[in-house]
């Protein structure tokens, strides 16, 4: 059987899809061996394990035999039960026929003393695979570590020095800041980033230039660039396990994206959405992985590949946000379809904030594009725009001061750039009022400002579906009264005196307009009127793919107006239609009772007046210790808080990507990019990963010196 060549990032670490230690390049097992120590035994505790028949009874894995027996692991993938250490150290020829914990899989859940019988004796096969374990992850008692002659004080310099590199790596993370330079030799001006951080510190500080560079042993410099990456690992998956301690093990919904980097590699970032311990709905960056293509297959195993090795399946996901790309959200074979397959309960949202930016650039497009190559025209523009200031400066109807009055740029509007569209417009408006399009330029400032405050408030990051909906009708309001006679007349008086003041001729908007190139007859009566009608004509078409019925039971958690839109009924039907299997027999008996003493509780508690949104009752139900006391209602509105809103994480994480992946650093490698992401995205948990942590696990790898 020919031998395999790895890569260390891509071991499946569902143990059904595992290939066996023996196919692996000898010089390679180790170094396998060590990958999956770090990753630990596939134990996805939170899993619904699926029942089976078994003598007439239905039986399925217990998840306590977890905390029993550290080396069993599950594979999602088969349905059986795996020994981790009998994986990485059995020996092939002891027991032959006996390795059913490591070729097939056990899954006789009736008979719970195979375990015991597994671990057997003293001489057993488990027994001699678990010393080779203890042995290969406790150096001291290893061979290389007995014949070592390395000091305590030798031991010491060596953690200096590997703390003030950690220090500046991770100073440069923090910042999403390059660590090489084009010349790292000693002759170099600009030896890059980190060498030159490392230079200044050892420059302006004794006890750094006593244990680093120039005064470091040649061989444990502890600079090199393979030191660097494995040390920039290391604080990724301490931050990443931050991460993962405060999800707890709770369902969590999937915002996701794919796009290409400036390498043109198609990368996917996938988020964490999930309320904390404080109440609070938030959104984690989770990592990024590159696709070879973006088909639906390509990506449910990609997110599926990242969700296993933090032990959590696809079964925990209770909602996916996704853009409209047909991959992603096509009814017969998108991404959402392969995962509500699996998770019948992962309920699809279109990102509201992608919804509104397809409605605005639809709108934009009904107005034609206004384009200057010429730089004399621009010139004129400009000077017109500073005879205007100056005027205005003379009869003192502007303010002077320091950083006012300034030139203002003209920024591209962009399709994929949320609220762009508005500050062109706000911009054209301010700098050049002699344009003479100045209909079209104040009913698109007039349609975007009112979009605008929409557009931000769905790019929160605790946003929740009930409110945005709520923001979402309040905007067709708006604009329905502009679409009325009232309200647009109101406007064209606005725009009236707009062009009264910058002596630009008014159209009679009731007159007759001539089409140009075109003959006479048949002309057209009142045109500009289609404009009014067309933007809130797509907000009805675009906003309509979420579930009504959901929407409707949600909302009756609002707690506006004193809990004006409770209903029971709704909220029990919630929990049994729509989330039946994250709740107990008992807990759906227990739901109707706990319910009335709920809304009981907080109509009366003064702190629970004035409350704008579900985020905010969610945190004040934690701050008053009520989600203990009413912990199945919580439960639910938990479910309610983290259905997605919008994919502003995931824009952020693309913004962030061409940040630190740029023109200069576009041979990032894919690891080395995610690890990068991971620490400068969830800044708050890596300023809390203490230098020791990382220092440990980093010590866990191939090492000279022995700590």
């Amino acid at each position: 059987m020919s031998e395999i060549r790895v890569d260390l990032e891509a071991l499946e670490h569902d143990p059904g899809k595992r290939i066996p230690i023996s196919r692996y390049d000898v010089n390679d097992r180790d170094s396998v061996r060590r990958r999956y120590i770090e990753l630990g035994p596939c134990q996805p505790k939170n899993h619904d394990f699926k029942y089976r028949d078994i003598g007439g009874r239905p039986r399925r894995f217990c998840p306590v035999w977890f905390k029993e027996n550290k080396w069993l692991e599950y594979s999602v993938e088969k349905g059986v039960a795996f020994c981790f250490i009998c994986y990485l150290f059995k020996d092939r020829t002891k027991c032959p026929g006996g390795d059913t914990f490591v070729n097939g899989g056990w899954r006789n859940w009736h008979l719970k003393s195979r375990l015991k019988k597994h671990i057997g004796g003293v001489t057993s096969a488990h027994a001699e695979a678990q010393e080779k374990y203890d042995r290969f992850t406790t150096p001291r008692t290893s061979i290389r570590e007995s014949f070592a002659s390395n000091t305590t004080e030798y031991k010491a310099l060596y953690v200096l020095r590997l703390t003030w590199t950690l220090k500046c790596l991770r100073f440069l993370l923090r910042q999403g800041l390059a660590f090489r330079g084009h010349d790292e030799s000693e002759e170099s001006l600009n030896k890059g980033n980190f060498l030159e951080l490392l230079n200044w510190l050892a420059g302006n500080f004794d006890e750094v230039d006593k244990v680093v560079l120039r005064n470091a042993p040649q061989n444990c410099k502890m600079a090199c660039h393979e030191i660097q990456h494995e040390l920039i690992k290391c604080c990724a998956q301490e931050t990443t396990k931050l991460v993962i301690e405060e999800l707890g093990g709770q369902h969590f919904t999937i915002p996701a994206d794919e796009s290409a980097d400036v390498y043109q590699n198609e990368q996917l970032p996938v988020c964490l959405r999930y309320v904390d311990k404080k109440g609070r709905a938030v959104v984690r960056f989770l990592g990024i992985a590159h696709v070879e293509d973006t088909s639906a297959l390509t990506l449910k195993a990609a997110v599926e590949h990242m969700l296993m090795k933090y032990n959590l399946t696809l079964e925990m996901v209770r909602g996916q946000g996704y853009d409209g790309a047909s991959n992603m959200k096509g009814n017969a074979n998108g991404l959402k379809k392969l995962i509500i397959d699996e998770s019948p309960y992962a309920y699809y949202v279109h990102c509201f904030a992608h919804q509104l930016q397809l409605t605005l650039v639809a709108v934009a497009k009904e107005s034609g594009d206004c384009t200057c190559n010429s730089c004399k025209k621009m010139r004129m523009l400009r000077m017109a725009q500073a005879e205007e200031l100056i005027d205005a400066l003379e009869l003192e109807k502007v303010e002077t001061g320091r950083g006012l009055n300034q030139e203002m740029g003209l920024g591209r509007p962009c399709d994929t750039r949320w609220g762009s569209h508005y500050k062109t417009v706000m911009h054209v408006i301010s700098m050049y009022p002699a344009i003479r399009l100045c209909i079209h330029a104040h009913l698109m400032q007039e349609i975007f400002g009112y979009t605008e405050d929409l557009s931000r408030a769905l790019q929160k990051k605790d946003q929740d579906i009930v409110n945005a909906m709520e923001l979402v009708d309040l905007t067709k309001f708006h604009l329905q009264c502009l679409r009325e006679e009232e309200g647009w007349n109101g406007f064209l008086e606005r725009v009236t005196s707009f062009c009264v003041k910058y002596n630009i001729k008014v159209v009679d908007m009731e007159g007759p307009y001539y089409p140009v190139g075109r003959p006479k007859r048949g002309f057209y009566n009142g045109a500009m009127n289609y404009h009014r009608l067309h933007a809130t004509r797509e907000l009805n078409d675009r906003f309509d793919e979420v579930n009504t019925e959901l929407l409707s039971c949600m909302a009756a958690f609002s707690p506006l107006n004193s809990f004006a839109a409770y209903d029971q009924v709704k909220l029990v039907t919630l929990a049994t239609k729509f989330y039946p299997k994250d709740f107990t027999t008992e807990e759906l008996s227990k739901l109707p009772w706990q319910l009335t003493m709920y809304i009981s509780h907080v109509r009366r508690d003064e702190r629970f007046k004035n409350l704008k949104n579900l985020c905010e009752l969610s945190v004040k139900l934690v701050e008053t210790e009520k989600d203990d006391q009413y912990h199945v209602v919580y439960k639910l509105l938990k479910l309610v808080l983290i259905l997605p809103v919008a994919t502003a994480s995931v824009e952020r994480v693309f913004s962030t990507m061409n940040f630190v992946k740029n023109k200069q650093r576009n041979k990032m490698g894919d690891q080395y990019l995610n690890n990068c992401l991971v620490t400068f995205i969830e800044r708050e948990f890596f300023s809390q990963v203490k230098d020791q942590d990382i220092i440990n696990l980093f010590q866990q790898g191939d090492r000279r010196v022995i700590l």
